[in-house]
């Protein structure tokens, strides 16, 4: 069955309280694609976000970031009086104010909050005893890198010599801050499931350094006596950066992961699982190969492509979650065995249309496919467009005239085109349904900081007036 889908992050959605969350203006969100009939909502990754307010470097691979809490669904609940409206118009997230406005609210739900079984059964999971301690020590370090922590507090998961008794009440909080999040993260995933949406996950390959999972378990990675990565992620000069993009997450130390039977990836692959109904995996290529860089070297030049044990790891995994829906982000230059790993699991790939629309190519695409117009790090497609040379911009309104997409609009047109692939499934970012330009841009990639992961929208007004002609292009797709 053919679908189409949109990519819009939860952050992005408008919200009273200056950033997207799990409340009633998602439900609406909901609500609108279903009557656009749109099957499949992705979204970006929901951990805490770390460095540049990057969803790709996040504090931990299990949490979510308190940032999405509902400050609405927690008056509805009783534990709070119904907090103010700020920053509701803003056109960008602006971080810090909204954490610094929205803290307080926080502390009063979690004083007025009654503990049941529920909690104390999701309390128990070894993440969030984890993570709970991890942030509790995080904030009393001023949110400093735990590698710069006094060595009782960096070595606690490992020699537990630190006594925690001072530090119970912040845990708690934090262990409260991670239920609310499953319990308003679980309404809306089923408000959507019910009304036939499947929820596209994004799960980072790698971990940054900053994060719960390398202080609980440093043996997963390659890292010097003090902790510190011996060598870091990243990719070599491609289409985005000419001295390639260095990362700094560490890299697993996939012999012992491998001895280990792959449990860090088990458990997270299957926690992960239980949160969405599809996960697309980033950076899927260093599951075959991946860029080994010296942590001492300034960009990601100088590196050596390493092979990992993918095949073992997948057998592995599947063994334990032979429902996993993975779609693999298998974009850039790879060498063909990336494919043969892929398509040796039925992997469903990526096509982006800005990278690959040559007019001079009539190559049909594959059925098991995911087709995108643009992901979070593509520019929107309407400035896209303006930026390519005239001399291009006439050969592509040529070749999609020629192939019957004739409206006036080149937007329409590319949209009509990515639809009318042979692909399954085909997923429009929120901004190009919307035809929106530059300032709509999520990420660009080798760059930190502002603007990147600010956008938002401070309504659903346009969406909705679109939704008709939304509904109508996709029908026309057969989709």
């Amino acid at each position: 069955m053919k679908k189409a889908g949109i990519l819009m992050p939860v952050a992005s959605l408008p919200e009273a309280h200056g950033c997207g969350s799990f409340g009633k203006e998602a439900y609406r969100f909901v609500d609108l694609i279903y009557k656009a009939g749109i099957k499949i909502w992705q979204i970006l990754p929901l951990n805490p976000l770390g460095y540049g307010n990057s969803p790709y470097q996040p504090y931990s691979s299990y949490a979510m970031d308190d940032i999405y809490i509902s400050l609405d669904r927690l008056q509805e609940a009783g534990l709070i009086e119904k907090a103010p409206s700020f920053l509701r118009r803003a056109k960008t997230i602006e971080y810090e104010k909204i954490r610094k406005m929205r803290e307080p609210y926080l502390r009063e739900a979690y004083s007025n909050f009654k503990p049941d079984l529920n909690y104390s059964a999701f309390s128990y999971q070894e993440w969030v005893k984890n993570y709970a301690v991890f942030m509790a020590l995080k904030k009393k370090n001023g949110m400093q890198c735990w590698l710069d922590w006094n060595e009782e507090e960096k070595n606690q998961p490992r020699d537990n010599k630190l006594n925690l008794k001072s530090f119970d009440d912040d845990i708690l909080y934090e262990v409260f801050l991670q239920y609310m999040l499953f319990l308003q993260w679980k309404d809306l995933k089923q408000y959507a499931n019910d009304r036939g949406i499947e929820i596209m996950g994004d799960i980072p390959f790698y971990v940054g350094i900053d994060s719960a999972d390398v202080w609980a378990a440093r043996q997963n990675f390659l890292l010097d006596d003090d902790g510190r990565p011996i060598f870091i992620a990243g990719v070599p000069p491609d289409y985005f950066s000419a001295t390639g993009q260095r990362w700094g997450n560490p890299i697993y130390d996939w012999d012992y992961m491998e001895k280990d039977h792959f449990s860090f990836w088990i458990e997270r692959m299957t926690y992960t699982s239980r949160l969405f109904d599809i996960i697309r995996v980033d950076h899927f290529r260093a599951f075959d190969t991946y860029w080994k860089i010296n942590a001492d070297c300034p960009t990601a030049i100088d590196g050596e492509w390493i092979e990992a044990p993918g095949y073992a790891l997948f057998d592995t995994l599947l063994e334990k979650a032979p429902d996993l829906q993975v779609v693999a982000e298998d974009l850039g230059d790879l060498r063909p065995e990336v494919g043969v790993l892929k398509d040796h699991y039925s992997f469903r790939g990526m096509r982006v249309i800005q990278f690959s629309f040559l007019p001079q190519s009539e190559e049909p695409d594959r059925e098991h496919l995911l087709v995108y117009t643009g992901t979070h790090d593509n520019d929107p497609i309407v400035s896209w467009y303006r930026s390519l040379p005239k001399q291009e911009q006439r050969r592509m309104r040529a070749y999609l005239h020629r192939h019957g997409f004739k409206a006036d609009s080149f937007p329409v047109n590319i949209i009509d085109y990515s639809l009318a692939s042979e692909a399954d499934m085909v997923i429009i970012p929120m901004f190009d349904w919307l035809h929106m330009g530059h300032k709509a841009r999520l990420n660009t990639p080798g760059t930190v900081g502002s603007p990147n992961w600010m956008w938002r929208m401070t309504s659903l007004d346009p969406f909705a007036a679109a939704v008709e002609k939304i509904r109508a292009a996709i029908e026309k797709s057969g989709r």
